[in-house]
C-alpha cells in the first residue's frame, strides 16, 4: 500500500475545507467543524452567483496542482474535483432556484441543524440565538430565489409544496421544534443569566420566519405550481450520475430491479410462514399488533435500539472490522416530531467531541413494532453509517482533510450501509424470524424504490410480465400501493417515501445499485486474492477509500489498495 507523501494537495485540501464550511456555515456544523454555528448560507440568487464564483476559483487551485502518480495523492486530489463540481453543478443548472422538496431542500436543514449544534456553555447558546435571529434573512434569501425559480418557469410540483408547507406551519406553531430549545436550555447543567429572554425572543423570530415562508408558498407557490412530478430523463440521469458517481443504464437498472423484487418477494414469502400461517399478510399483522413485538413507547425503542448497536460494537470491533477507538461509542436519539418519518445518522465532529448520532423520526409518541428497526438500527448506526463515516474521519494519515469532511456521495455510501444490513444477517445478527423478515422487507424498499425512481421520472410504464398492475404508467397511488403491498409499509410511511422519491430523484436507487457494486467488488476482489481473501481487510481496504463514487472505490479496490 503506497502511503500519502507531502502532495501541495494536503494542505489545499484543508483549507479548502474551512473555506467550504465558510460558504456552507450549516453543513459545517453538521460536518462538525466548529467557528460558523452563528451564521446561514446565503441562499439568495446572488449568494448563489457568489458561491459559483468561490467555487471557480477553488477548483481553479486544485487544477494547478502538480500530476501525481502517488495513489493516495490521486485520491485526494479527485475527491476534490468531484467535490467542487458536484457543489456547482445544481447552481450551474439552476438547480437552486427550485430546491424545494419534502426531505432535503433548505427547509429541513435550516429547521434540523438546530439539533445538532453544541449546548453545553454560555457561547453555544449566543450561537443558537444569533442564528435563530438570523433566520428571516436566511430564509428570505431562500424565498427570493424561489421566486426566481417561478419567474424562470423552474417551479416544483406541487405535491412537494404541500409537503414543505404542512412541514412550516408546523415549524411556525405552537407545537414547533424550536421550542423544544427552550426546555433544553432550562434542562442544562450550566445556567447563563441573561440569555434565557433573549432565546424566548429568538424563538419567536425564527417561528415566524418560517410562517412568512409558509405564507410565500400556500398564497403565491402553490398556485404556480406544476401538476407534473416526473423530472425527466436528461435531469434524472444526471441526479442519478451526481449521488452514484458512475453512469447506470436506466433499462438495464429498471429491469434488474424488477428481478431483484420477485427474488426478494419469494424470500419473504419463506419467512413469514415461520412467524405465522396466512401468508405475508398474516405475518404483518403480527407482526404489528402484537404487544410483545413493539416498545411500549420511544422512550423504551430508544433504549432497545441503544442496547442492539452496543451488542453489536462489542462483539464485532476487531474481529470483522477494525474499529478506531473514538467510535467505540453510538448515540440513539428521537427527533422532534414535525420533520419527514424515518431514520438518519450525524457523524462525529472531526475531533470527535461529538459522538456519531442515529436519529429516528418516529411521529407522535406511541408503541412502535420493532420488527423492521433492528435492520435500520445496523444501517445507520454500527456497522453502517457510524462505522463507515468514523472510519473516513479517523483516517488522517491517508485520506486529505477535505475528503474526509466533505465527501460523500449516495452510491456508495448508501451503498455500504445497505450492505451492512445483508452482512449483519450473514453474521447471525437477524436472530429472529421477525428481524430476518424487517431486513427482507428493508431490502424490498430499496429494490421497490429502484422501479418505482426510474419508472416515475423516465415516464416508463410497468413491465407486461409482472403480477403487479401489469403494463401501467406509474402513478402516486399506484408507487404507494406496492410499497404497502410489497414492501410492508403502512399508508402513512410509503405516501411519505413516493413523495420523496418524487421530490429527490436519483437518490433513492443509490441504495441498491450501491450494494449491488460493492457486492460485485467483494467477488472481484475473492476471484483475484483466491485463498488469501480476507473479509475484514475487505471492509478495511473498502471503508479506507471513502465513501467517493463507485466507478473511483471499483478502481482503486481493482488496483489493489
Amino acid at each position: 500500500m503506497a502511503e500519502a507523501n507531502d502532495h501541495p494537495i494536503f494542505p489545499l485540501s484543508s483549507t479548502l475545507a474551512d473555506e467550504l464550511a465558510g460558504l456552507y456555515p450549516e453543513w459545517a456544523t453538521y460536518i462538525g467543524i466548529e467557528g460558523h454555528d452563528a451564521l446561514w448560507s446565503d441562499l439568495s440568487p446572488d449568494g448563489a452567483d457568489r458561491q459559483r464564483a468561490e467555487l471557480a476559483s477553488m477548483s481553479a487551485r486544485v487544477d494547478e496542482l502538480p500530476v501525481t502518480t502517488n495513489q493516495w495523492d490521486r485520491l485526494a486530489v479527485l475527491a476534490a474535483e468531484v467535490l467542487l463540481a458536484d457543489l456547482a453543478e445544481p447552481v450551474d443548472h439552476d438547480d437552486h432556484l427550485r430546491d424545494l422538496d419534502s426531505i432535503a431542500s433548505p427547509v429541513q436543514n435550516l429547521r434540523d441543524v438546530f439539533d445538532h449544534m453544541r449546548k453545553e456553555t454560555a457561547e453555544h447558546w449566543e450561537s443558537v440565538i444569533l442564528r435563530l435571529e438570523g433566520l428571516p434573512a436566511a430564509l428570505g434569501g431562500y424565498t427570493r430565489a424561489l421566486g426566481a425559480g417561478l419567474e424562470r418557469g423552474l417551479a416544483v410540483a406541487r405535491r412537494q409544496v404541500k409537503a414543505v408547507a404542512t412541514q412550516t406551519a408546523k415549524h411556525a406553531s405552537d407545537t414547533s421544534a424550536l421550542i423544544g430549545l427552550m426546555a433544553e436550555f432550562d434542562s442544562g447543567a450550566a445556567v447563563h443569566p441573561g440569555l434565557r429572554d433573549r432565546l424566548d425572543a429568538a424563538i419567536g423570530t425564527g417561528r415566524a420566519a418560517f410562517g412568512a415562508l409558509n405564507e410565500f408558498l400556500t398564497a403565491e407557490y402553490l398556485p404556480r405550481a406544476t401538476d407534473r412530478d416526473a423530472v425527466g430523463e436528461e435531469r434524472y440521469l444526471r441526479a442519478a450520475r451526481s449521488f452514484l458517481g458512475t453512469t447506470i443504464e436506466p433499462e438495464d437498472t429498471y429491469r434488474w430491479g424488477w428481478q431483484q423484487v420477485a427474488e426478494i418477494r419469494s424470500r419473504m414469502e419463506r419467512v413469514a410462514s415461520r412467524i405465522t400461517d396466512g401468508g405475508i399478510p398474516a405475518a404483518l399483522t403480527a407482526l404489528k399488533s402484537d404487544p410483545r413485538r413493539q416498545a411500549a413507547d420511544h422512550a423504551a425503542f430508544q433504549l432497545f435500539v441503544q442496547e442492539r448497536l452496543d451488542e453489536a460494537l462489542n462483539r464485532l470491533a476487531d474481529v470483522h472490522f477494525d474499529v478506531p477507538k473514538a467510535i467505540h461509542a453510538v448515540d440513539v436519539k428521537i427527533a422532534p416530531v414535525g420533520g419527514p418519518l424515518g431514520a438518519y445518522y450525524v457523524g462525529p465532529s472531526e475531533d470527535f467531541q461529538r459522538p456519531g448520532r442515529v436519529w429516528f423520526s418516529l411521529g407522535d409518541d406511541g408503541t412502535v413494532p420493532l420488527y423492521d428497526q433492528v435492520t435500520t438500527a445496523y444501517h445507520e448506526g454500527f456497522p453502517g453509517h457510524h462505522l463507515q463515516v468514523g472510519v473516513q474521519i479517523s483516517l488522517a494519515d491517508r485520506l486529505s482533510r477535505l475528503h474526509r469532511l466533505w465527501v460523500w456521495k449516495a452510491g456508495t455510501g448508501e451503498g455500504w450501509a445497505l450492505y451492512a444490513e445483508r452482512l449483519m444477517d450473514e453474521l447471525g445478527f437477524l436472530d429472529t424470524p421477525d428481524y430476518e423478515f424487517g431486513m427482507l422487507g428493508a431490502q424490498m424498499l430499496r429494490a421497490c424504490r429502484v422501479v418505482i425512481d426510474i419508472g416515475t421520472h423516465l415516464d416508463w410504464a410497468i413491465p407486461s410480465d409482472q403480477p403487479f398492475r401489469s403494463g401501467e404508467r406509474w402513478t402516486f397511488d399506484s408507487a404507494v400501493e406496492m410499497l404497502t403491498d410489497y414492501a410492508t409499509l403502512d399508508e402513512k410511511n410509503a405516501r411519505s417515501e413516493v413523495t420523496r422519491y418524487f421530490g429527490w430523484p436519483g437518490q433513492a436507487i443509490a441504495y441498491k445499485v450501491g450494494e449491488r457494486a460493492i457486492l460485485d467488488i467483494r467477488e472481484t476482489t475473492k476471484h483475484r486474492l483466491g485463498k488469501d481473501f480476507d473479509l475484514k481487510q475487505f471492509h478495511a481496504d473498502l471503508l479506507g477509500i471513502g465513501p467517493v463514487g463507485i466507478d473511483l472505490v471499483r478502481e482503486m479496490m481493482q488496483s489493489g489498495v
